[in-house]
Parts: C-alpha cells; sequence; structure tokens
C-alpha cells in the first residue's frame, strides 16, 4: 500500500487518452492511493470517474521553481511530493529538469513517460501512454478510455438533463481547437437543419468559448423543442449530459474522445490527423473522411451516414 501520483498536462484529449493509465494502476495496484496532478478542470474527470482521488493544481506559481535548473522549490510543494511512493509523469521535461528536483525532495520511484507519441511510429496514443507502466510489470491493459460517472440531476445541465429525457438527441460539436480540423460551418448548417426537418433526432449542440457563436448561429429559426445548446459546462456536467444522448457526432477534438469515452457510439469527419494514432479507440466510431480534404465532404454524405447509423 502506498501513494501514487500521476502527473499529466495538456488538454482535454490528451488527458482523456491517459486514463487507460489510471484504470491500469487501480486493476493492478488497487491498494494504493492515487491522485493526479494537472489542470483541475480537466482533471477532475478522474476523480468522478473512480480513477482518483484528489487533483492538485499544476498551475499553482509554486510549481515554476520545479521547472528550472537550480530553482527555489516552495516548500509546501516539498512535502507535498515527499508523500509518494511512485511518481508517473507525462510532462515534456527534455532536459530531465523537473525530474531532478522532484528527487530532491522524494525519494519514491519516478517514472517519465511521453508527453505526446512520436507520429513516425504509428502507435495508438492510450499503447504509447501505456507503455511506462511496464516498468512496473504491467505490460497487458485496457487501451479504451473509460468512464463511468454518476448522473446528478443538479448543476447547471439540469434542465438540459430533463429535456433530454424525452426524444432521441444526437450531441454534436462542430468545432475543435483547430479550425483546421473542422468541416465548414455551411455544412454543419444544412445538415442541422436536414435532421430537425427529415428524422427524428433532435439535436444537442455542444462547444465552449473557441466556437464563438457559431452554435448559436446553428440553432437560428429551428424549433425550441428539437435544439439545444450547451456551452461551456464543467466536463463532469457535460459528460454525464452526452451520456443520455443517442450518439455523438463531431470533428477529432478532445470533446469527442469525452463522448467515447462516456460509451456513445460516434460519427467523426476526419481531416488530415493521422487516426492510427489520434482517433478514440472505440469500435463504436466511424470516421467519414473524404481523400480531397473535409471541405469535400457533403452534408448529403453526412446525412445518410446518421441515417445509417440512428434511425
Amino acid at each position: 500500500m502506498g501513494k501514487i501520483l500521476v502527473i499529466r498536462g495538456g488538454a482535454i484529449g490528451d488527458f482523456i487518452l491517459t486514463l487507460p493509465v489510471l484504470q491500469a494502476i487501480k486493476t493492478n495496484l488497487p491498494a494504493n492511493a492515487v491522485e493526479v496532478l494537472g489542470y483541475p478542470r480537466i482533471a477532475q474527470l478522474a476523480v468522478a470517474g473512480g480513477l482518483a482521488e484528489r487533483v492538485h493544481s499544476i498551475e499553482s506559481r509554486a510549481m515554476a521553481g520545479f521547472f528550472a535548473r537550480g530553482g527555489k522549490l516552495d516548500e509546501s510543494l516539498r512535502d507535498y511530493f515527499s508523500e509518494f511512493d511512485l511518481i508517473i509523469s507525462f510532462l515534456y521535461d527534455p532536459d530531465g529538469i523537473f525530474q531532478q528536483n522532484i528527487g530532491f525532495c522524494c525519494t519514491g520511484q519516478f517514472i517519465a513517460g511521453p508527453h505526446r507519441p512520436d507520429e513516425a511510429e504509428n502507435i495508438h496514443a492510450t499503447q504509447c501512454f501505456l507503455k511506462p507502466l511496464e516498468r512496473l510489470a504491467i505490460f497487458s491493459a485496457e487501451q479504451f478510455p473509460g468512464l463511468n460517472i454518476e448522473r446528478t440531476d443538479n448543476g447547471p445541465a439540469s434542465s438540459l438533463k430533463m429535456a433530454m429525457s424525452t426524444g432521441s438527441w444526437l450531441a454534436v460539436h462542430p468545432g475543435s481547437g483547430s479550425e483546421k480540423k473542422n468541416w465548414p460551418e455551411s455544412g454543419w448548417r444544412v445538415l442541422v437543419r436536414q435532421l430537425v426537418a427529415e428524422s427524428d433526432l433532435n439535436v444537442l449542440l455542444v462547444g465552449g468559448e473557441s466556437e464563438g457563436g457559431r452554435l448559436e448561429r446553428l440553432a437560428k429559426d429551428l424549433p425550441a423543442n428539437r435544439i439545444a445548446i450547451a456551452r461551456s459546462l464543467p466536463l463532469t456536467d457535460l459528460a454525464q449530459l452526452l451520456g443520455l444522448a443517442k450518439g455523438f457526432m463531431g470533428h477529432d477534438s478532445g470533446i469527442s474522445h469525452l463522448a467515447a469515452a462516456v460509451g456513445l457510439p460516434g460519427l467523426l469527419l476526419w481531416g488530415e490527423t493521422k487516426a492510427e494514432i489520434w482517433r478514440p479507440p472505440s469500435l463504436q466510431f466511424e470516421l467519414l473522411k473524404h481523400p480531397a480534404g473535409l471541405t469535400a465532404i457533403s452534408p448529403e454524405e453526412v446525412f445518410a451516414a446518421c441515417l445509417r447509423r440512428w434511425s
């Protein structure tokens, strides 16, 4: 029995693709207490999913000294790191400065993992992040990120959960962290209207600040009982909301990985990203691609794919 710290920065997708590490620890080392050092708004998913007991913020100003050679190491953080018997870090630390500074205050084992896959190797990200666990004699682990978050009926998404309790809802995320990964908004506009007019699927538009006014523009003039907007929800609330949907549509994004992790079937409009490395490793997810790129995918083709999956 002991304490294990998993350190993971990065965006939503990076964190979710690292969840199999936490799953493997829970399965193979169940007597240990597990904590996560990361971005709380993202890492809280691990606590809500029962994969970690606590999250400590990597954004605190006191952390800065640990990334500098000869940096001043905050006393409270020295005490914090000294509590752990094992630290697994997925931080970018090419010169080993962070690892060295951790060694000044922690006598436990330190395992350095990759902060991202080497795309030249064409190994899926989940396999890449699980590889360091071989040093703990964990050679076989579930490679699919899974999140089982208990539903609550309060919080910022309570009214949306109530609305989704009737009818069939398709969650649609028409954005991503990069515009070059996005299908044109004009395509989404045609598709959403066609879904409302020619199918029994209601549409839940999902997004954050990066979507700007896109969600409102797509919902404009459509019946209020057939379309809803979920914007900038806490990820644990969004995970619960997605779990109520019949399916998910989106791009190469962290929200797509979240939808896969909560068990949704999905259809992703996929661009140039290497799918063999970055796609959600779910057999329920289908990628829709075109040799000429995202802009060459027609709304009619996407609508037909939706009907095949969810009609």
